[in-house]
């Protein structure tokens, strides 16, 4: 069987301190305490604690590669990611590596052992929608792998992530629309898998909550909502056939508002006289619809550009250097359009 490599993630981990101070204290550093210093290097000596040879290796060759991994190349929103990445990366001198799970857990693994088997220098990843477990990932992590995730991101492993401000724009979505007078907002969610779909549920209800509406869980659609137009379309369908439906909707995304207003109209309803529609995202159909979407603007590029700078921050670290884990929030903004807005 062969011995798991301790690392200095594992140290820290004993003793309740962070990784760069374990670092700092391996090499004797003056700012760490004779005590702690002590602790680090018993611990060490304990453990059989040795430099991690792979990290380092794959350090010193560098491909000047990053790779990514998105759920899906045709969605808008990544596609800006992916120009924010490349904005950065290349001025950085990085050719960037783009892969699709397909929302795929199984193409997933296949991604992310390919990447690391072409020698990219990190990884910028974007969970699939079935994703919920992250060994595949965990295991490049723990060899050394520089990591960053982005949008669709995890606990479990401790690295740097790049996110917008669902709660905040799911709020601002649901606040908007009963500020336009509707009283019955359903909600059509994601996979309670995704971070995001908990995130902006939650945002909805503090909306609600703040206006003394009740809430309602017989006006939220779950799981299969945010797949593509036809499921949000039948579950908006199941929404308005019952006795007593909405008379408006905030959808997890875009594509999930298209399906509603495409259910709306086949029922009769005038949007938004009838029913007022809100999505997420600020695909560029929103625009073009009739009426147009109101939605929630997400700032891809930029969020592709973080990420590639936290990424090439832990790249180019120095081997004795260790990077602690950031968490940067992007704020959204309400573009409203004839969806939601009664004349």
């Amino acid at each position: 069987m062969r011995s798991v490599q301790v690392t200095i993630k594992d140290i820290a981990r004993e003793l309740g301190i962070s990784p760069s101070t374990v670092s700092r204290a391996l090499k004797d550093h003056p700012d760490i305490s004779i005590e702690t210093k002590k602790a680090v290097t018993e611990l060490a000596e304990k453990l059989n604690y040795t430099p991690n040879s792979i990290a380092l290796s794959l350090r010193q060759q560098k491909t000047n590669t990053i790779g990514v991994i998105i759920p899906e190349i045709i969605h808008f929103f990544f596609s800006t990611v992916i120009s924010g990445i490349e904005d950065i990366a290349y001025d950085a001198g990085y050719s960037v590596i783009v892969s699709q799970s397909n929302e795929s857990y199984d193409r997933e693994v296949m991604d992310s052992k390919a990447l690391f088997n072409n020698r990219v220098d990190g990884m910028l990843i974007s969970l699939s929608r079935e994703t919920t477990q992250f060994d595949h990932l965990k295991s490049l992590f723990d060899r050394g792998v520089p990591m960053v995730f982005f949008d669709r991101v995890t606990d479990a492993i401790n690295c740097s992530k790049v996110v917008v401000d669902d709660f905040g724009g799911s709020f601002e979505a649901t606040e908007h629309l009963i500020n336009q007078g509707y009283k019955r907002i359903a909600h059509l969610s994601g996979p309670k898998s995704l971070t995001i779909s908990e995130v902006r549920l939650e945002g909805y209800k503090a909306a609600l909550a703040k206006h003394n509406i009740p809430y309602d869980e017989k006006l939220v659609m779950r799981d299969k909502a945010s797949e593509d137009e036809q499921s949000a379309k039948k579950l908006t369908e199941q929404l308005l056939s019952g006795p007593n439906p909405p008379d408006s909707l905030f959808a997890i995304n875009d594509i999930a508002a298209l399906g509603a207003m495409m259910a709306a109209k086949e029922k009769g309803l005038k949007i938004p006289k009838d029913f007022g529609i809100v999505g997420f995202s600020n695909w560029r159909f929103t625009s073009l619809t009739e009426p147009p979407m109101t939605t929630v603007n997400q700032p891809g590029f930029e969020m592709g550009q973080e990420a590639a700078r936290l990424l090439i921050k832990q790249i180019e670290a120095k081997n004795d250097e260790v990077i602690e884990p950031e968490t940067v929030e992007l704020k959204t903004n309400l573009v409203i359009r004839g969806s939601s807005v009664p004349k």
